[in-house]
């Protein structure tokens, strides 16, 4: 089992008397699985590397990102089941809110349904695919556009870095092309409604070729399945051979349903899956809006509707072993991601460890782990 969620790793906040809002929320099922486990920090974002969800939970699953990651939109365009070519490239691509200014005022374009998106990726397809661009629709604001292969020599800078900051165009052999394409996007977006009439255009990042992952199965010798509502989670799992399972309500927000993620795990260990992996996006939704409160308030629903009544179920099915760890914080000051170690914790149901709290401060003396090696810690090969 593997517990995931994302971002919720922080740093001191004066709001809260100099607590992280891992100390300040009132979680007592993961101060009980502390107490009984084993706590340490892990870089799942090796050195030099993006902090990104794709580099942190491709650790989380027991893969070197250093060896196997190629770039995000890739992941993603998995997820979608776009097959890329040898000569064609994925770039992630967001639908965002520019200031007249040029300040990225929301790397999210609002935040629009998935309904609401849709035309608008569809009008951008029309518009300005062909000659080997397509536009391809996924999950709110996260979509995808297929490239040739020439296309992705520029830097990128991810708009999540770039909350209410200038934006920095990207740079690079292939900048100019990209720059253009983005500049003609933005009355696209217009014309087609701009997803609920906050997107003011697109954002291109992330890109890279298609990537080669070893099975999950013959890699770590179990079975894995996992349930998310982020396309980058769910290409790692369809890229790695772990089942995807659906679950109604799972959503990448505040309104996401904790418990029908839960039931989705416990039933489907029930019908004979080794191991189950729970991530979650309304922790790192939050650091990335500057939200504290929302913050304190997803990781509170983390422990009440996940984590308590998710032990009592693994109680009834039998031994289990837990590992509880973010793939990176997303600090509520700084709005996007960082690189530090986070803090993780092993539970083995017929042991106790060492014990102690889980907290980013409480684990700041533990030597630093690999991420990539805690799964076979979990799964003990």
């Amino acid at each position: 089992m593997v517990c995931v969620p994302d971002g919720c790793a922080d740093e001191p906040v004066d709001e809260l008397g100099g607590r992280t809002p891992l100390e300040a929320a009132a979680m007592p099922h993961l101060a009980a699985l502390a107490r009984r486990g084993t706590l340490g920090r892990a870089a799942v974002v090796p050195p030099g590397m993006p902090p990104g969800s794709d580099v942190g939970n491709l650790s989380i699953l027991g893969y070197d990102p250093a060896r196997y990651h190629t770039g995000r939109a890739p992941i993603e365009a998995a997820a979608l089941g776009i097959r890329l070519a040898p000569d064609r490239v994925a770039f992630r691509c967001n639908l965002v809110t520019l200031g007249e200014d040029g300040t990225m005022r929301d790397f999210a374009g609002g935040h629009p349904s998935s309904e609401e998106a849709s035309p608008v990726i569809a009008a951008l397809d029309e518009a300005l695919g062909g000659d080997g661009l397509s536009f391809h629709p996924g999950v709110e604001y996260r979509h995808v556009l297929v490239a040739p292969a020439d296309w992705a020599d520029a830097r990128c800078v991810p708009p999540h870095d770039l909350s209410d900051k200038p934006a920095v165009w990207p740079e690079g052999p292939s900048a100019a092309r990209l720059r253009e394409l983005m500049a003609a996007a933005g009355p696209v977006v217009a014309k087609a409604g701009g997803a609920g009439g906050t997107a003011t255009g697109i954002w291109l990042w992330g890109q890279g070729t298609a990537p080669s992952l070893p099975p999950f199965t013959e890699r770590h010798g179990c079975t894995g399945a996992l349930n998310t509502a982020v396309d980058l989670v769910r290409g790692l799992g369809v890229l790695a051979g772990i089942d995807v399972v659906e679950a109604e309500g799972v959503t990448a927000g505040y309104d996401t349903s904790y418990e029908a993620a839960r039931d989705a795990c416990l039933r489907t260990l029930a019908d004979g899956a080794d191991l189950f992996v729970i991530h979650v996006e309304a922790t790192d939704e939050a650091g990335h809006a500057g939200h504290l409160e929302e913050k304190v308030r997803a990781l509170e629903a983390w422990d009440a509707r996940i984590l308590g009544p998710l032990v009592t179920g693994l109680d009834e099915l039998g031994p289990w072993r837990l590992l509880l760890l973010p793939d990176h914080p997303t600090p509520v000051a700084r709005k996007t991601h960082t690189s530090e170690p986070v803090p993780w914790v092993l539970v083995d149901s017929t042991e106790d460890g060492p014990g102690g709290s889980y907290s980013e401060p409480a684990t700041a003396a533990c030597p630093v782990v690999p991420g990539h090696e805690l799964m076979g810690r979990l799964v003990r090969r």
